[in-house]
């Protein structure tokens, strides 16, 4: 992703997206996961719907279950190594039987081939998100999420973000939350950087 050509679009597009580009400064918008695919994909299970800290907490016990071999800190397992895995095991690292059952569903679904693991590069975002929501517990926001963060994808809008849609509300001063159609169409002139636009709005709230 070219951040700035994205800036600069940006700042030309809109004045308001300039604005907060000139008080938020440099772009830190960064690739989470630049090959481990499968690992995004179980930490954005993990992570649904709990503190960062209590998540990374687990996350961390998650992955010392397949220490040793060189992984004293621990490690990701593979498809066939989660989804051989006690349940006993998991919840003792702090899983709910929900999410268990989400991460045995994208064990088996990447064990058979299910996912295009590896060829996420050639598909389209939308094609992207059709593929990995077949995987129980993982929506819309999560397919955005793994196109932003893990591919690097730079026109991704996740509408259903609540903290974009307070972002857009608060710096376009709406009256209330937007709907995924007026937030489309306020990006438009975003338009082929949609991602770093939401970056901004996301920080323009941590002031």
């Amino acid at each position: 992703m070219n951040i700035s050509a994205a800036v600069r679009h940006l700042k030309r597009a809109d004045p308001v997206m300039r604005r907060i580009i000139e008080r938020e400064g440099p772009c830190r918008f960064r690739r989470e996961y630049e090959k481990d695919e499968l690992g995004a994909l179980v930490d954005a299970i993990i992570y649904q719907q709990l503190a960062y800290k209590a998540a990374a907490t687990i996350a961390g016990r998650f992955r010392q279950i397949y220490a040793g071999d060189g992984h004293a800190k621990g490690r990701l397992p593979r498809p066939a190594e989660l989804a051989a895995t006690p349940a006993r095991k998991l919840r003792a690292a702090g899983l709910s039987r929900q999410k268990i059952g989400y991460l045995r569903d994208l064990a088996q679904k990447a064990a058979r081939g299910d996912l295009k693991l590896g060829r996420f590069a050639g598909m389209s975002d939308a094609e992207v998100a059709e593929n990995i929501t077949q995987v129980k517990g993982i929506g819309p926001w999560t397919a955005d999420m793994f196109a932003m963060f893990s591919l690097n994808r730079p026109d991704v809008l996740p509408v259903g973000d609540l903290g974009l849609q307070y972002g857009i509300k608060e710096a376009y001063g709406l009256r209330k939350l937007p709907s995924a159609e007026r937030m489309l169409k306020m990006a438009e002139p975003w338009r082929p950087y949609r991602s770093v636009a939401t970056w901004y709005l996301w920080q323009s709230r941590r002031k």
